[in-house]
């Protein structure tokens, strides 16, 4: 005894249902790690890019007191070269 034709179709409905299913779950599964590795590169790079300005600003934070140093310095000479005149 075979199957008759809705029962063929029926089993094929089934089929493709549970096939399209498999493709939905991979299809998200895909998506959930593109997005996780995503993040991982962003925070990676957001990392990255914090501690480049960071280090440029530090950099620049020390040429400001080396020019106030060097300013002080020359004050206090002119000062001193005064006194000496006098």
């Amino acid at each position: 005894m075979g199957l008759s034709d809705d029962d063929v179709k029926k089993q094929l409905r089934q089929m493709i249902a549970f096939i399209e299913q498999e493709a939905n779950e991979k299809a998200e599964e895909i998506d959930a790690k593109a997005e996780e590795e995503f993040n991982i590169e962003k925070g990676r790079l957001v990392q990255q890019h914090r501690s480049k300005i960071m280090d440029y600003y530090e950099r620049k934070e020390k040429q400001v007191e080396l020019q106030r140093k060097i300013q002080n310095s020359a004050m206090f000479n002119q000062a001193r070269l005064r006194i000496l005149k006098v």
